[in-house]
């Protein structure tokens, strides 16, 4: 039974849309938010979590060692990443930490309340995107991307600029005239092509690319 939660999130919007999916999911969990690793750690000595939603890029490194950190801990614990990120760098590292679960924030809300759901039925929380890549991880060698498809395509240039000016993914969609969930398909595009993992390395990016006015 899921009684107490953790979130780390250092995004506010993020972080209160995985408390109510948490909060959907299970009714009566109690739910604690904190936005950086040493909050994290710092939380592991006051309480006995049940479930943990763990970002990857937050202000003082990587979620991952939280991920650790817990599963050494709390066996018990189900620890699910909750993370923009769907490329084999940043999931794989995460799994072999113990992450029993890898969820996109960019999806629904009403389809991670789904996926923490089947918790209770014994399915591992994993995105649809994310299952098929485990599956096809197994099964056929991963092709290095092309020169072509480390360049930034114009649209994924406007939502870079946006992202180093400090926009929302929600603000970015409205701006540009598409939806938040194609915004955030674009950001994990662009952090995969330039290698990047945070909005700081983007601004600089943006920067260093002349698309910063």
């Amino acid at each position: 039974m899921m009684k107490i939660a953790l979130i780390l999130e250092d995004m506010p919007e993020s972080q209160e849309m995985l408390r109510e999916v948490a909060q959907t999911a299970f009714p009566n969990i109690k739910v604690y938010c904190v936005a950086d690793i040493a909050s994290g750690m710092d939380m592991l000595n006051r309480y006995h979590f049940d479930l943990a939603l763990i970002d990857l890029s937050l202000p003082d490194g990587s979620g991952t060692s939280v991920v650790q950190a817990l599963s050494a801990r709390f066996p018990r614990c189900m620890i699910v990443v909750a993370t923009l990120f769907d490329d084999d760098d940043h999931l794989f590292p995460a799994l072999r930490a113990g992450a029993q679960g890898y969820l996109l924030k960019d999806e629904a809300p009403e389809e991670l309340v789904k996926q923490l759901r089947g918790i209770n039925e014994g399915h591992p929380p994993l995105s649809p995107s994310i299952a098929r890549r485990l599956l096809s991880h197994f099964r056929v060698e991963p092709e290095k991307p092309t020169k072509e498809e480390t360049q930034l395509t114009p649209r994924e240039r406007e939502v870079l600029s946006a992202l180093a000016r400090g926009i929302t993914i929600a603000n970015i969609g409205e701006e540009l005239g598409i939806s938040r969930y194609t915004v955030g398909d674009h950001v994990k595009n662009i952090y995969r092509k330039l290698n990047i993992t945070s909005r700081a390395e983007a601004a600089l990016q943006a920067k260093n690319m002349g698309l910063l006015i």
